[in-house]
């Protein structure tokens, strides 16, 4: 659910960043050269940190993977752990059954 979350994220940034960039392509066609430098520079500065904050998502996204890794490494012994547990339990509720058993035969069998 959270490397779903992130990728939405991500489409949702760059859909941002399209038309971000559409916009200022518009914008510079319409002023001058001149005036176009400092819009330049700041959609420069903007991408720039838009492209190390998507980076900085990847990498989460990474450690997210990671971790989720690991869980479903820890859940799958803890599931493993559990179902010998449970064999174990049958097979010792079986020789105490047997052994019961056994018990009460000799039991009747000696005189009273």
């Amino acid at each position: 659910e959270l490397w779903i979350s992130l990728e939405e994220h991500q489409d949702a940034l760059e859909l941002i960043m399209r038309k971000y960039r559409k916009q200022m392509l518009q914008l510079l066609q319409g002023k001058k050269g001149e005036d176009a430098e400092p819009v330049l520079k700041v959609h420069q500065t903007n991408s720039l940190e838009i492209e190390s904050q998507i980076d900085r998502i990847c990498e989460m996204g990474e450690v997210m993977r990671k971790a989720i890794q690991v869980d479903d490494d820890q859940f799958f012994k803890v599931q493993e752990k559990l179902a010998q547990l449970e064999l174990e339990n049958k097979e010792l509720r079986e020789l105490l059954s047997i052994s019961k058993e056994s018990f009460e035969v000799e039991r009747e069998d000696l005189p009273d």
